[in-house]
């Protein structure tokens, strides 16, 4: 009685190829390194095992494929012609297996080289990312960079990304987020509207104001935040004015179109000017930061190490904060 292998029972080449892989990788590496090595005592050297292991490996494959590999006297051992044959058709796939491992450990523990997508926040990725990438490129010259800027919040896995840097709080438990500095939002406006309207003294005071909103990637507006009395308070004041970009944002701030509630990185260096003041400030949210994130800490690749490592110390080496608020401190 004979099988169809045609038929809705055949054995599939997934399954084919599983049940040959298991049965007969052993007794290839021990085929190949015999071959290699010239005797099996050699290759039970070279592969740190017996040499009966290596003998029952090979006598394995050899029924396995049905036929004699080696002439075995001896003195010597030589490939029979079905040996040949066979060495011939195994050898490249083992070569392209040992060049994918020894290519896999250059990754981790060679020079950093490859590519490297990441992924951030628009403001932040203009403002603080990518002044720093000439620096990290001229450290690294054979590390691509592709730099993604958007702000919605990147999946590794269906974009490809490498590392992320993300903004607010970090509530994401599959990934490994590293705080690069605190993230102080700061309610700002122009000294001209200041002197028109004056400024609020209270989160409350915002109703009488001209406010500026952020429109998130999901289309939902972003509320302020603030902490009053030891508490989260969020407010989502009236707007004129409503931008899904950070830096049109400010930029209506510094016109005096009203008041905005950024991210200190952005105003810094207009409130240090006097191009912009703040207000409020005693009303400041403290538990949100800007992050650096990946996947895993185990089998980093190298890539990826010195990238994280050069953006933590050159963020924090940067002067981002403002006048009065508190030092970038408890940082890991």
């Amino acid at each position: 009685m004979t099988t169809d292998q045609t038929g809705p029972f055949a054995a599939s080449p997934a399954d084919a190829l599983a049940s040959s892989f298991s049965a007969s990788y052993a007794g290839v590496i021990a085929f190949i390194a015999v071959v290699n090595e010239g005797s099996f005592a050699r290759a039970a050297d070279r592969l740190g095992i017996g040499r009966s292991a290596v003998s029952r490996s090979v006598q394995k494959l050899e029924g396995q494929v049905g036929a004699r590999l080696f002439i075995r006297t001896t003195r010597s051992n030589a490939l029979t012609r079905e040996g040949e044959i066979f060495f011939g058709n195994c050898k490249p796939g083992v070569d392209r297996i040992t060049q994918a491992l020894a290519d896999m450990q250059e990754l981790r523990e060679g020079p950093p080289r490859g590519q490297l997508r990441i992924s951030s926040a628009a403001g932040f990725g203009r403002k603080v990312v990518a002044p720093l990438l000439n620096g990290f490129r001229d450290l690294y010259p054979e590390i691509a960079v592709d730099l993604l800027l958007g702000d919605h919040t990147a999946d590794f896995t269906t974009e490809q990304i490498d590392v992320s840097f993300r903004n607010g709080r970090m509530e994401d438990s599959q990934v490994i987020a590293r705080q690069l500095i605190p993230m102080h939002m700061i309610v700002c406006a122009s000294p001209a509207y200041a002197a028109a309207y004056g400024l609020p003294k209270s989160v409350a005071g915002l109703a009488d104001h001209q406010c500026l909103n952020f429109r998130l990637a999901s289309g939902r507006l972003h509320e302020w935040e603030f902490k009053v009395e030891g508490r989260l308070q969020k407010v989502l004041p009236k707007a004129m004015l409503t931008f899904n970009d950070t830096d049109l944002l400010m930029d209506a701030a510094l016109d005096g179109r009203g008041l905005a509630q950024l991210a200190a990185y952005q105003v810094c260096e207009h409130l240090r000017s006097g191009r912009l003041v703040a207000c409020l400030p005693q009303y400041a949210p403290d538990d949100r930061g800007h992050y650096i994130c990946y996947l895993s800490r185990r089998q980093l690749p190298s890539r990826i190490r010195v990238f994280v490592d050069y953006m933590i110390a050159r963020v924090r080496a940067l002067d981002l904060r403002c006048g009065g608020l508190p030092a970038t401190a408890g940082l890991i």
